[in-house]
């Protein structure tokens, strides 16, 4: 039972970081169309971008697991 609430809180950690980084991505970007060099521009836009689209599928990922994980438990209860 202890490995299981560990490995609950592990997948909510790593969610929590996912959520992070998804908002410095979104300030990132934000700060992008602040910069007028157009060079600077289009790296910290691609960055940011890349960014948010690895920690959006990692939370997806992560949810998708929390949530797999609690049906199976469920399905062996009843």
């Amino acid at each position: 039972m202890e490995k299981t609430y560990r490995w609950f809180a592990t997948q909510i950690v790593l969610a929590l970081i996912a959520i992070f980084f998804i908002l410095f991505g979104i300030n990132l970007l934000y700060i992008a169309y602040q910069i007028t060099e157009p060079f600077s521009f289009i790296m910290t836009f691609f960055a940011s971008n890349l960014i948010i689209l690895i920690s959006v599928t990692l939370l997806i990922i992560f949810v998708l697991k929390i949530v797999t994980n609690i049906g199976k438990s469920k399905a062996k209860e009843g």
